[in-house]
């Protein structure tokens, strides 16, 4: 089917639910939260958002990864990073947190208030086979080095990959990864329109999280407050904004198109990977250094 100048339409929905992780922080979870809702390569996408604290006061406390990358950006509050490589992180408002699990990393999220808002996401991605064994890294990016984009009727915030408005390119802090990530963080005024190419074969959603949105250009469908918009493909995507106006996260990346077996926070192709992750963990092979 030619898809090469289509419009991407809203094709499925998915509705973020709520549940806790970690300590017990509570959240909203999306993609992720069941057998078939996974959008290749994303393999999770997390909304966390309270003025309580007994809701993110236990933070996560340390834990393992294998085989993918976990990207956190925070809207607002304090967050620590911490891991069995030494890295340390201050996660402020506007900032975002890149890591790759690779081979084997353990690491903590503990908040660093008391009290106010904690508001973020976080979004898992998955590696290539290739890359499942590699060196885990971290990259803890300010909210500097996020370039913000101001375009008629809104604004948007380039974390990973680059946008195309008009005739201007603004490339993200993120770059060459073998999925290929486009991370937006877009705010529209009411009734404000929104148009971006993405390549055909790649997969896309956008996820709504104030306001309300419809997606597609002929036939627009709405789009709820926390809700995941799996779009078809095509070559681009449009979206205009309702009386309240929209703020949204637009992802895309390109598709791996390996078979996955996850365990909780090991996600491997096989399930004897995932039997040899669980025992390199249990040994203390995770924090030795690699052969």
């Amino acid at each position: 089917m030619e898809t090469t100048n289509q419009v991407r339409t809203l094709q499925r929905i998915i509705e973020a639910i709520a549940t806790s992780d970690g300590a017990g922080v509570k959240l909203r979870r999306s993609l992720g939260r069941g057998q078939g809702t996974r959008l290749d390569p994303f393999l999770m996408l997390d909304e966390f958002s309270s003025d309580n604290p007994g809701d993110y006061i236990a933070g996560f406390p340390a834990h393992p990864h294998r085989g993918f990358e976990t990207v956190t950006y925070m809207l607002d509050g304090h967050m620590r990073h911490e891991d069995h490589l030494g890295n340390q992180g201050d996660l402020k408002g506007g900032g975002v947190q890149w890591m790759t699990a690779g081979r084997g990393i353990i690491h903590s999220e503990m908040p660093q208030q008391e009290q106010g808002r904690m508001r973020g996401f976080q979004l898992w991605i998955n590696l290539p086979a290739k890359e499942k064994m590699k060196a885990a890294g971290y990259r803890d990016i300010q909210p500097d080095q996020i370039p913000l984009v101001e375009f008629e009727g809104g604004r948007a915030k380039v974390i990973a990959g680059t946008l195309h408005a008009g005739e201007r390119q603004v490339a993200g802090p993120i770059q060459g990864l073998s999925t290929d990530p486009l991370y937006l963080d877009i705010e529209l005024a009411p009734g404000a329109r929104f148009s971006h190419p993405v390549r055909h074969d790649y997969h896309a959603f956008v996820y709504l999280y104030e306001g309300s949105l419809q997606v597609g250009a002929d036939a627009p469908r709405a789009l709820g407050t926390h809700q995941v918009g799996v779009l078809s493909p095509g070559s681009g995507i449009e979206v205009g904004a309702g009386p309240d106006g929209a703020r949204f996260l637009l992802l895309a990346g390109r598709p791996l198109n390996e078979p996955i077996a996850q365990y909780g926070p090991f996600v491997m192709n096989t399930s004897a990977e995932i039997e040899q992750a669980i025992v390199d963990f249990q040994s203390g092979k995770f924090v030795q250094p690699a052969m």
